[in-house]
């Protein structure tokens, strides 16, 4: 588990690089603020379910990092939304996958978008990933490369501290709307 670790967050950070070339931001913004300290590995086990039409193994939701890598089994589950409609992520676990998450939509000024997605459950099988989490310190400031901005300033605490504060109230994440200017 180090080993995979140390490599998608080697990986992470090369992304990240590569997806902000475009910005005129500095260059050393990811290396500065998603340390290995700040970012997280979950590995997660979704047992077998006989009701998978009522029972999600995670709700609809986007992310709250700047980016996840997910490595997945051959049961598959995952479904990503697009233009209104879910549609499964075909396994392969040979592969990885990279999800933006609310951080570089926000970072980026809504030129990456954050990915909604979901699991779902299997009625015979057990299903189990891993998730790389790329995240800045509590202390790091999100603010777009871009003027005018989309979003006002907020820093990862802020950002976490408001989708739990929503999630106990509401029973679901609002997310990046809650920072709009």
């Amino acid at each position: 588990m180090e080993q995979f670790a140390t490599t998608v967050a080697n990986l992470a950070q090369r992304l990240a690089e590569i997806l902000a070339e475009k910005f005129d931001c500095k260059s050393d913004f990811f290396k500065q603020n998603c340390l290995a300290s700040t970012c997280y590995l979950r590995m997660n086990r979704y047992p077998p379910c006989p009701i998978p039409s009522e029972v999600f193994g995670l709700m609809p939701h986007t992310d709250s990092d700047f980016l996840t890598i997910l490595h997945q089994d051959e049961v598959g589950g995952l479904q990503l939304v697009k233009d209104g409609k879910w549609f499964a992520v075909k396994p392969n676990p040979e592969a990885l996958i990279i999800n933006i998450g609310d951080l570089f939509q926000a970072w980026s000024n809504d030129i990456y978008k954050s990915v909604q997605h979901r699991v779902v459950t299997n009625p015979r099988v057990e299903r189990f990933s891993t998730a790389y989490f790329f995240c800045p310190s509590y202390d790091t400031v999100i603010t777009s490369c871009y003027e005018p901005s989309v979003y006002k300033k907020f820093s990862f605490k802020e950002y976490r501290q408001q989708v739990q504060e929503d999630v106990q109230k509401f029973g679901h994440k609002i997310g990046l709307p809650r920072f709009l200017v």
